[in-house]
């Protein structure tokens, strides 16, 4: 399969592009690599540095290249930045993947994965959270995630795009050779293995929800797990009777479980070998008390199955990232 990443240089998009390739698939990279970074992208796949606001190149390059199937990883995904710049969030992850369908489309192009979020349910009422539960963001971030969702969803009614939209909880982890690496880092786990090194302070937010220890609990998928996810939704794609139809098909990717704050941490000072500082601080407001993906739909339908689902596979291959990557992908 001819695949096009976009954002394939930043983590998540730059881990699938390794596997897509062990996998025997042609891959093209693009990235602004404003976020991403140029050494992410294996030398098997080839990186395109351009934006997806360039209709009329995106729609060359699609069909120079022969693209069967588009994975969109590309987007802002900062709340705080989303609330403060909403104009900046609908730019480029609304009007840049609205671009990228329109270049889909003129070039014949009928498949696409999307990566969005679980910030689409905002704080949903119960859990596990389900694929039918009401979406009500409280973000600008969720709610462009949102708006994309449904355009997919139309576009597929109107011109036969097949779209699957994978609904992520918290991605942590590393492959061997990708790891993550943001500025400014806003993820529990690579925070927490800074402050183990003495490079950030830490803090834990809210200490008095109805949790057995008190702190907030959210599922955490590892991001090689996620890498399977995306190749196996790409495969549904396929125009085949065991295939959906033109639309879009929604799975949550989650454990089905969760992780309190305080366990991630716990769970770190073992990795680690020593204990890691923090303090506390006041609930975050918006903050639910817990977040866990039901993850039956993508089980039933990807047959996928987290096979990296502890925490210690996943703190410990980014540790182990960290430590051969010292100063990042910079080294």
């Amino acid at each position: 399969m001819r695949i096009l990443v976009t954002g394939g240089a930043g983590y998540v998009g730059s881990v699938t592009v390794e596997r897509l390739v062990r996998a025997g698939h042609r891959v093209v990279a693009i990235d602004s690599l404003v976020t991403g970074h140029r050494d992410a992208v294996v030398p098997e796949a080839r990186l395109v540095e351009a934006t997806l606001r360039d209709r009329e190149p995106l729609e060359r390059l699609l069909r120079d290249e022969g693209i069967e199937a588009v994975l969109h990883c590309a987007a802002r995904s900062l709340v705080g930045q989303s609330a403060a710049e909403p104009a900046l969030y609908y730019g480029e992850n609304v009007a840049g993947g609205i671009g990228l369908l329109d270049a889909m489309i003129a070039a014949g192009v009928r498949r696409i994965v999307f990566s969005s979020t679980a910030a689409v349910y905002g704080a949903p009422s119960s859990v596990p959270i389900r694929e039918d539960a009401v979406l009500a963001p409280i973000n600008p971030y969720g709610e462009t995630k949102r708006t994309f969702e449904g355009a997919i969803r139309w576009y597929g009614e109107a011109y036969g795009l097949r779209g699957v939209a994978l609904r992520y909880f918290n991605v942590a982890g590393a492959s061997e050779r990708n790891g993550e690496q943001h500025e400014p880092e806003t993820h529990l786990v690579p925070n927490v293995l800074a402050a183990a090194l003495g490079r950030r302070s830490l803090t834990v937010f809210g200490t008095d929800y109805p949790t057995a220890d008190g702190t907030c609990i959210r599922d955490y998928i590892h991001v090689e797990d996620l890498a399977d996810a995306h190749l196996s939704a790409l495969e549904l794609t396929e125009a085949d009777p065991s295939s959906p139809g033109a639309g879009l098909t929604v799975c949550n990717l989650g454990s089905g479980t969760g992780f309190s704050v305080l366990a991630v941490i716990r769970a770190a000072e073992t990795v680690v070998g020593h204990a890691i500082p923090y303090a506390t601080g006041p609930r975050r407001p918006g903050d639910p008390p817990a977040l866990v993906a039901s993850n039956d739909r993508a089980r039933e339908l990807l047959g996928w199955i987290p096979r990296l689902g502890s925490l210690d596979e996943m703190i410990g291959s980014a540790w182990a990232w960290r430590l051969e990557h010292p100063e990042g992908y910079a080294a």
